[in-house]
């Protein structure tokens, strides 16, 4: 089981090895990934990969909960940030991701996620973690959606198959580009949103603020 330490050398190594999982999975795929091919990656001790670490599986298990703090922890709003831009905000997040200070970006990413995903079948642990982090993010647009219909900004829908279809979408044009080598999936997936879900929701009372533009 993976140990829980707190301190921060124990973090920085936990995000040593995460790393190090992320770009080892990169070149082998999850199939012929070992745990030396993770060791080759980590530029310190590999025997901190078994102390921290009971094999492979609980390892690609923390490596999942790594990616989905990455994601939901670096939603970043202003205070009074009104439900249409937050709902921009945390679309772009979940299309186009984060900002890396180093060079396995988004899309290195989400090709690691993507494959690990296609695993959840045969998984039920990595399933169970998968459900939650689709919920999440479901969740996340459910609490928007409802926030902007108490304030007016929305018409009366159905809250949850509104963000259902919606965090459908993302997946989709995700998996579009990865798979298939569109890469104006994203974008694609982004514009119809916009056109079709956004606009849709929109009470014809609302004023969009001046100010407001895309972030894509």
């Amino acid at each position: 089981m993976a140990t829980d330490d707190v301190d921060g050398s124990s973090a920085d190594t936990r995000t040593a090895i995460m790393e190090a999982t992320f770009r080892a999975l990169s070149k082998h795929g999850y199939n012929d990934l070992r745990m030396r091919d993770i060791g080759e990656e980590f530029e310190m001790s590999r025997t901190l990969i078994h102390y921290h670490y009971d094999g492979r599986h609980d390892l690609i298990s923390a490596l999942l909960e790594y990616v989905i703090e990455q994601y939901e922890g670096s939603v970043e709003l202003d205070e009074g940030t009104d439900p249409v831009a937050e709902l921009d905000v945390r679309i772009d997040q979940c299309l186009f991701g984060p900002e890396f200070d180093n060079d396995f970006g988004h899309w290195e990413r989400m090709t690691v996620y993507h494959e690990l995903f296609s695993q959840a079948q045969h998984n039920e642990r990595h399933r169970e973690v998968f459900n939650r982090h689709y919920e999440t993010i479901r969740g996340s647009i459910e609490q928007v959606i409802e926030r902007g219909i108490e304030e007016g900004v929305f018409r009366d829908v159905n809250v949850t198959d509104t963000a259902q279809l919606v965090t459908d979408l993302i997946h989709a044009a995700r998996a579009r580009r990865i798979s298939l080598g569109h890469e104006d999936a994203p974008e694609q997936a982004r514009r119809g949103i916009d056109e079709f879900v956004v606009s849709a929701l929109l009470n014809p009372d609302y004023v969009l603020p001046s100010a407001m533009g895309r972030s894509q």
